[in-house]
């Protein structure tokens, strides 16, 4: 008899199998190159998957699942597709529960009464309950989650979705919007990535994954390529544009890439600090210069306090034409965040990015990445003619301003961007200028010498000869002369 664990492994494979088959056909008719052979083997493909996933679901179905009589009666009266109730703010809140699917779930051994521990069975049904909405009604429902999944909700409760609800926003996603608590299966099933619950909010995102490298290799091999959770976490999900976490799980994977890429790369660690990967490796993307607010003392990105928005206030203030801030303007923001009294001192760090989560879900394959040096090395490059100043926000997400692109260039930008400079694209003409007065003083100092040396070269051997010649006068009159008595005698 299969287990459901078996059940799990068959549908994978066949899953897969079928997928690739997909691929196949897909090729097959982009260049009309079908045989009898293929059409029989594709056919063989769907009838084992049929006869595969007919035999697993069979068995699985015949295990004897015992409910408790409580959530056995819970099913008797909530396995009706037509049972609902009407909210307060006069949404429909479907009450039916599939017993054929709540059996098949994960949840099968839980009790209802785990859950909705604050109903009554000797009123239940007979007293009217007030629901404002089912938005409400799912938010009172989170605390049930904690009671087995304790590690998963605390986790939960440090992401940016659980700040967004903090900062109640309606939108962002609560267990029960990804995990339907009735019918939720094991995370091991490959299912198709259309039934991935990221797609339900990041529509947009979700698409451009799905045609993108990482979208079609799920395709072809299933769970082996990265999906959402991959490169974002599960449940402790952060903001993208904030800290390194993306470009971590990047590496993770690919983790001989700084070594591939120090084969034709110079200062190959800087890049990879300064640069994000999408960066190169979405090459038909829009660039932008991410100037981000960091705590010199802690290390950290600054972020906002909930209910102080100090950023949106000083950058308009600065910003009063909205024209994006200049050199001066940024200056002076930088001391205003700046924290007085301690060693603490707010600085920026540049960062190399795409300008939006679409286009760094469009990543191609890495035969098409950029490596030419002249896309960023060079007067004028495109990436640098857009400039952004960020902040994260209280819930995580990012705030930004727009910022002049020409101070990157600028002397009195040296030391609040002096961790961004790109030679060829970041000149400071006054640097330049400088650079070359100082060179040709070096060259200056030792030439003039020379010279002088040179000219006088004649005057000097004058001067030393006449000098030799008095002192070797001075020699000759300071000799003692022979005395009389020291003559020979005859």
């Amino acid at each position: 008899m299969f287990t459901r664990e078996d059940m799990s492994s068959l549908v994978n494979i066949a899953f897969k199998w079928n997928q690739r088959g997909d691929i196949l056909m897909k090729s097959v008719l982009a260049t009309g190159n079908m045989t009898l052979m293929d059409s029989g083997k594709r056919c063989l493909r769907v009838v084992i998957l049929a006869l595969g996933l007919t035999l697993a679901s069979t068995n699985v179905l015949s295990e004897t699942i015992e409910l408790s009589e409580e959530t056995q009666a819970c099913l008797d009266c909530h396995d009706k597709e037509s049972k609902q109730k009407k909210l307060d703010n006069g949404e429909q809140l479907s009450l039916h529960v599939s017993a054929k699917a709540f059996t098949a779930s994960m949840h099968k051994e839980t009790d209802c009464e785990d859950c909705h521990s604050d109903i009554d069975e000797k009123t239940h049904g007979k007293v009217a309950i007030d629901i404002t909405s089912r938005r409400d009604y799912a938010l009172g429902m989170q605390d049930s989650c904690l009671t087995c999944h304790k590690k998963k909700v605390t986790e939960y409760g440090d992401s940016v979705h659980a700040a967004m609800i903090k900062e109640g926003n309606q939108k962002a996603p609560l267990c029960s919007d990804c995990h339907q608590p009735h019918t939720v299966l094991s995370s091991k099933i490959v299912e198709p990535i259309a039934a991935t619950p990221c797609a339900r909010c990041h529509e947009d995102i979700f698409k451009a994954y799905a045609q993108d490298v990482h979208g079609i290799a799920r395709v072809a091999k299933g769970s082996s390529a990265p999906i959402c959770a991959d490169c974002h976490q599960t449940h402790n999900v952060k903001a993208a544009s904030m800290g390194t976490g993306v470009k971590d799980s990047c590496i993770s994977c690919h983790k001989d890439s700084v070594k591939q890429h120090q084969d034709w790369l110079p200062n190959t660690e800087r890049h990879f600090s300064a640069i994000s990967c999408p960066a190169c490796h979405a090459p038909n993307a829009q660039r932008r210069v991410n100037l981000r607010l960091y705590d010199s003392a802690t290390k950290l990105q600054v972020s906002e306090k909930s209910g102080v928005p100090q950023f949106d206030k000083r950058t308009n203030a600065a910003d009063a034409n909205n024209q994006g801030l200049n050199e001066r303007a940024l200056w002076s923001l930088l001391k205003e965040f700046s924290q007085s009294g301690d060693d603490s001192k707010t600085v920026l760090q540049g960062r190399l990015e795409v300008s939006s989560g679409v286009e760094a879900h469009q990543l191609s394959d890495k035969s098409k990445a950029i490596k030419d040096c002249d896309t960023c090395h060079k007067k004028g490059a495109e990436p640098f003619q857009s400039v952004t100043l960020t902040i994260a926000g209280p819930d995580g997400r990012p705030l930004r301003h727009g910022v002049q692109n020409d101070v990157l260039n600028s002397l009195m930008s040296i030391d609040s961007v002096r961790g961004f400079y790109v030679i060829g694209s970041t000149r400071i003409k006054l640097l330049d200028v400088l650079l070359v007065l100082v060179v040709l003083g070096a060259l200056t100092v030792p030439i003039a010498h020379m010279s002088v040396k040179r000219l006088f070269k004649n005057m000097r051997e004058k001067l030393e000869a006449e000098r030799a010649t008095t002192q070797a006068a001075a020699d000759e009159n300071n000799a003692p002369e022979s005395h009389p008595s020291h003559r020979s005698q005859p």
